[in-house]
């Protein structure tokens, strides 16, 4: 069982991620944040590189992105060409940030929290390293604010996570990020297209608190 997982995590859920945050609706979550991202860039989680063609080029001085799963990367690689864009690829968990305190402009993180297996110390780890007049741009999908899709949510959490990489779908993204010292600055909220118990979705951006 341990090989056919791990051929699994290496070979198809890759692609599948990548099918699933690929969507036409998820696109247009992720261009409502990411082309506000300026100067040195953090983005969490960068995965296949979904998010590289949304930023502006003019405005961003200099990209990171980090993301443990290094088998995401290929695919990163591949986005990072048709973008035009030089991305520094940091194959780390997001509770290790390998950069200097305040050091970055602007983190951008969508559908990511939903995957870090202990959400709070790495939100921390974020605001370490962000400028005190920096920003966090986010779009995360989460729990639902209808008790019946909450409990759906629930329900199917245990079998779900497994299938998606850790995927949890019923955090609290608000709560974390104010738990973690972050202060939302925007927070719009509501379903995007698809069914419910995924498409809850919170976006805006956020500052140190």
């Amino acid at each position: 069982m341990g090989m056919i997982a791990d051929w699994y995590d290496k070979k198809i859920l890759p692609f599948m991620i990548d099918k699933a945050c690929g969507m036409k609706a998820i696109g247009q979550q992720r261009a409502k944040v990411v082309p506000r991202a300026r100067g040195r860039v953090l983005e969490i989680g960068i995965g296949t590189g979904l998010n590289l063609c949304h930023y502006d080029t003019a405005q961003v001085t200099e990209l990171l992105g980090l993301d443990p799963a290094m088998q995401m990367h290929a695919l990163a690689r591949k986005r990072m060409k048709a973008a035009g864009l030089s991305v520094e690829l940091l194959g780390l968990p997001a509770d290790t940030i390998p950069l200097a305190d305040a050091s970055i402009d602007t983190l951008v993180m969508t559908f990511t929290l939903c995957t870090i297996p202990e959400p709070l110390p790495a939100l921390r780890e974020m605001r370490r390293v962000l400028k005190p007049d920096g920003v966090l741009l986010f779009c995360e999908h989460g729990v639902a604010p209808d008790a019946h899709i909450h409990r759906w949510q629930n329900r199917i959490q245990p079998l779900w996570g497994p299938l998606a990489g850790g995927c949890h779908l019923n955090r609290d993204i608000p709560a974390l990020l104010r738990e973690a010292g972050f202060k939302l600055d925007e927070l719009n909220t509501g379903y995007v297209p698809g069914p419910k118990i995924f498409t809850y979705n919170y976006w805006g951006q956020a500052y140190r608190g």
